[in-house]
């Protein structure tokens, strides 16, 4: 591990956080081409190993990971620095979409500068997916393992814990049954560097504290029936048990928020889903939009953007305040189990497994962008959702086509795919309307 100037890191963190589109698959794609391949800051199975930890955790994954690289180059502050500027960008972006949401009441005109940016997103997850699995699957059981992680994923809908921890399960007992070969050890001796960061403890003491002192002040000092109090301990909650990525919680969120909480109305909680899919940072943002909306229309107080904003930023602390914990309280001990063979084994395994999930987040992510409908196949343990040919999307499939040339046939670099991709998805809007 090389290396690095703080005020380098800090540079490259924000340009991640405004360049974060694509969902899950899209962001650890671009923190991929960014870390390893372009600054070569990280080796490959190191980036990796802190992949399969976030992909263990509640939360989202890519900020995640963004927070334990953070960790691993400059410990505590590197971790805090790089998980906020993950988030930061996205989340004025859609604090300010709130703002205009609620006065106007219509964003098709600002989504639409954000509709060339999923075509881009398409182009990066498919390059990196490419790569990675390229580097990751090697001999004969890790590429079975990805294909594996895929189906059960794809095809089976099996839980996403489930399907990596018993990767993880295969990997260890293949490589206590068998001789440690080339295609699970650590590639360099480099690699193998045991990290140990001053302070992590007390960041995750601290983040704990913080974190209950924020839900159990509120409920002390407002009552449970408050909105505030509400989103507090709701946010926390779905803190805890976003396994998977923010899609295998978000029915249970706009079911809560509008027929529970009565926040939301109807279909608003897909409104506010094209929001976070368009704009960059994590898609559980889209908890912020619902905190906006609940403060907003708090039926003590006349609507007011201030409480609204307030309730915005609450959601957000509350939300990802853990993600730092998990990560802080976890990554000392993941790092020092890369010294254990039969464990490494283990993460390598999970590190296939990954490549399969990134594929089925890329192909979750294709079919939503380039589909306008989605049929639903549940039956015989098979729960699959495939796209409907005719719902296809053509100004979006055309932008991906022209994304995918820039990036595979004229090598364009980030910047300039996604500065076409935005123009050319803004100048249709424009003209369609």
């Amino acid at each position: 591990m090389r290396e690095v100037a703080f005020k380098d890191a800090l540079a490259v963190w924000a340009r991640i956080g405004f360049l974060s589109f694509g969902g899950p698959a899209g962001q650890i794609a671009l923190m991929h081409r960014i870390i390893v391949d372009e600054k070569k800051w990280l080796h490959e199975s190191r980036f990796l190993h802190a992949l399969n930890y976030c992909m263990l955790l509640p939360g989202p994954e890519a900020q995640q990971l963004a927070t334990y690289v953070g960790w691993l180059l400059h410990g505590v502050k590197g971790g805090i620095v790089a998980g906020v500027l993950f988030i930061v960008p996205g989340a004025f972006a859609i604090l300010a979409l709130s703002w205009l949401y609620v006065s106007l009441g219509d964003l098709a005109v600002v989504e639409g500068v954000f509709f060339g940016l999923k075509a881009a997103a398409l182009a990066i997850v498919v390059q990196a997916l490419i790569r990675i699995g390229r580097r990751a699957l090697k001999g004969s059981l890790m590429p079975a393992l990805a294909v594996a992680g895929f189906i059960a994923l794809f095809v089976f809908g099996l839980p996403f814990p489930l399907v990596v921890l018993g990767a993880g399960v295969i990997g260890y007992a293949v490589a206590k049954r068998m001789a440690m070969d080339k295609t699970v050890q650590p590639e360099s001796d480099v690699d193998t560097e045991i990290v140990v960061r001053a302070g992590t403890k007390r960041a995750a003491l601290a983040c704990l504290l913080l974190w209950l002192l924020t839900v159990g002040g509120l409920l002390a000092l407002l009552g449970k029936d408050n909105v505030y109090s509400q989103i507090a301990v709701f946010f926390s909650k779905m803190a805890m048990v976003t396994f998977g990525g923010a899609y295998s919680v978000l029915a249970y969120v706009a079911q809560q928020a509008v027929e529970n909480f009565q926040w939301l109305q109807p279909g608003e909680m897909l409104e506010g889903l094209g929001l976070a899919e368009t704009t960059p940072g994590p898609l559980i943002l889209v908890t912020q939009f619902v905190g906006f909306l609940a403060a907003y229309r708090e039926a003590a107080i006349e609507p007011s953007l201030l409480y609204a904003s307030l309730g915005a930023l609450l959601t957000l602390w509350v939300t990802f305040l853990p993600c730092f914990l998990w990560i802080f309280v976890g990554a000392p001990h993941v790092e020092k189990l890369r010294a254990n063979q039969s464990l490494s084994a283990a993460m390598a395994a999970i590190t296939a497994v990954v490549v399969g999930v990134i594929a089925n987040l890329a192909l979750w992510f294709a079919a939503n962008a380039l589909f306008a409908e989605q049929h639903r196949i549940a039956a015989f343990g098979v729960d699959m959702s495939l796209p409907v040919p005719g719902s296809v999307d053509l100004p979006m499939l055309v932008l991906s086509a022209l994304a995918f040339v820039l990036v595979f046939w004229l090598r364009s670099g980030i910047l300039w795919l996604l500065g076409i991709s935005a123009t050319l998805g803004a100048l249709w809007v424009l003209w369609a309307a």
